[in-house]
């Protein structure tokens, strides 16, 4: 049945990209934690579903969360739903009219949308359902190219492509808010970024990271395992001063064998900072440093408002630290006896793991945030 809600509430709608869903839900409280804000949905709430209804919250609550979301395609205000388009009807006619009044004038503009998950509609399917909506009291003027006012008609026909229902599972309308950041893995496209290594992070993945550690403007963010810098890019775009150490001296002064396709050597300005510039976040640059995680060269303080980070654990990337011959139990037949001599030593991920949390307990202000990657085992 359709839930009716009172001139006191409101209920908004996040439509969510299908993809990165295990992300979605902590990225979403994430974002409405940095104002404060509860995750309260409904009682049929779905983590899978591209839909989720969200209430006790502002218009603003929604555009901070949509200005900074990847997970997020769009948000709206809902104005009603339904499992059938009768459910639809009588949940709409149940709307406060003076909530829906300010966008209904008749001096205003605007369109009507479909869309439809799971299931494309042709053409005149499209304006039969917005037809179907002629009860609503529109007096405005309909303007496709430029509305004041955009409305939706979203219906949802489950996840599985083998088995697409004729008739929707659910039908949602509302007044658009605002879209989401999605556009934000295509411009920061590590196919188009100035600086990039073999395991460079997706941009997406960066800016779903930068998010859940809540990073903000003037905090302090740092990667220990900094590599090319992509994280540093994302956290640098939301205001954060980033800084980074690495192991490899290459990766970190830019030198060596470029992981361009028909590209030799890296060039002369191929480095952390370039990319940074490439974004016009270069003022937010602390620096990087060549540093062993395993032996951290910081003193015990809480400095750093978020450490995000991507270890290595040698599964796409191999995994080394600093030791000494005495580290070793059975010495090398060539051993010359100089314990003091640095070698490259196999870093197992339990001391990867343990280090990282060791340091984000030192220095981590408090509530501070640690977001990092774990290898996990699927046996299916």
């Amino acid at each position: 049945m359709a839930v009716y809600c009172g001139r006191a509430c409101r209920k908004y709608l996040l439509h969510l990209a299908h993809d990165n869903v295990d992300f979605r839900l902590p990225e979403i409280k994430a974002l409405l934690s940095l104002r404060n804000r509860p995750f309260d949905t409904s009682e049929t709430f779905s983590e899978k579903s591209p839909f989720w209804q969200l209430k006790g919250l502002s218009e603003d609550d929604i555009r901070s969360v949509m200005s900074r979301t990847v997970c997020g395609k769009s948000s709206f205000e809902l104005w009603g739903h339904g499992t059938t388009t009768d459910e639809l009807r009588t949940s709409l006619l149940e709307y406060p009219a003076e909530n829906m009044a300010p966008y209904l004038q008749q001096n205003s503009t605007y369109k009507i949308n479909v869309y439809t998950f799971n299931k494309t509609l042709v053409f005149k399917d499209r304006i039969k359902k917005i037809d179907a909506l002629d009860f609503l009291p529109f007096k405005g003027t309909v303007n496709l190219k430029d509305p004041e006012h955009i409305f939706c008609l979203l219906e949802d026909y489950g996840s599985d492509p083998n088995d697409i229902p004729e008739e929707p599972f659910h039908i949602f309308f509302g007044r658009w808010i605002a879209d989401g950041q999605r556009e934000l893995i295509r411009s920061y496209s590590v196919k188009k970024r100035h600086f990039i290594g073999n395991t460079s992070m997706d941009a997406g993945l960066s800016f779903i990271m930068a998010n859940h550690a809540k990073v903000k403007a003037d905090d302090l963010v740092y990667d220990p395992f900094v590599g090319t810098g992509s994280l540093l890019v994302a956290c640098s775009h939301f205001g954060a001063y980033v800084c980074g150490t690495d192991i490899d001296y290459n990766t970190i002064h830019g030198i060596g064998k470029a992981s361009r396709k028909n590209q030799k050597w890296r060039g002369p300005d191929e480095n952390i900072r370039a990319n940074l510039r490439q974004y016009g976040t270069e003022s937010l640059y602390v620096d990087v440093m060549v540093s062993d995680a395993s032996k951290p060269l910081w003193r015990k303080t809480a400095q750093f408002d978020a450490i995000v980070t991507d270890p290595p654990y040698g599964i796409r990337e191999s995994t080394r630290r600093t030791g000494s011959h005495k580290d070793i139990i059975k010495p090398p037949e060539d051993f010359s006896g100089e314990s003091h001599v640095p070698v490259s030593m196999a870093y197992h991920l339990s001391d990867i793991f343990a280090d990282l949390l060791n340091f984000a307990a030192h220095h981590l202000v408090l509530g501070g945030r640690l977001v990092y990657w774990l290898p996990i085992y699927r046996p299916e």
